[in-house]
């Protein structure tokens, strides 16, 4: 199944990223002492009681979350968790297609222009930035150039994780 690459407002996502991250962390601190309450006064103060409370707060919390994810208003936070998990499985296989690369392997090449705009979105989604770190904008930079050589455009639309059937992890 291919991943394609979305627009997402940055300023919206962050947002909502931050008001779900705040409602998850209340939530879990909400359920932890109830259920630490109702633990204790059932069966009298403990330290494994208090751990078993907290636990049954992380798991109804975990089970509220799964039931919300597939709301239209985490579209953003969904995406984002996509995008992280591709982009995690590609930096696996970077030294394979780096070596592709350099032998002018169009797959390798459209599997790094990927990798790339995926980084660049996802930090301007969380609102970093990748000046700071020279080496991937210099990659980045011989991408387009081999792409351009090689008549492909320079953006591509989305990644098939089959491409990477190709290539060697590590």
């Amino acid at each position: 199944m291919t991943f394609h690459l979305e627009h997402h407002d940055p300023a919206t996502y962050r947002r909502l990223s931050r008001l779900v991250g705040l409602a998850m962390a209340g939530q879990l601190i909400v359920f932890g002492l109830l259920f630490s309450q109702l633990l204790i006064a059932a069966f009298g103060a403990s330290f494994w009681l208090n751990a078993l409370g907290v636990l049954l707060g992380l798991v109804t919390t975990s089970l509220v979350f799964a039931a919300l994810r597939q709301r239209p208003w985490m579209s953003g936070i969904r995406y984002v968790w996509r995008l992280k998990h591709h982009l995690a499985r590609v930096s696996a296989y970077l030294p394979a297609l780096r070596r592709g690369m350099g032998e002018g392997d169009a797959a390798a090449l459209a599997v790094l222009a990927f990798y790339h705009q995926g980084m660049d979105q996802l930090s301007k989604l969380e609102g970093r930035t990748l000046d700071d770190n020279a080496e991937l904008l210099a990659e980045r930079e011989v991408v387009r150039h081999a792409r351009r050589e090689k008549g492909l455009p320079e953006r591509v639309e989305g990644l098939d994780p089959e491409d990477l059937g190709d290539f060697r992890k590590g």
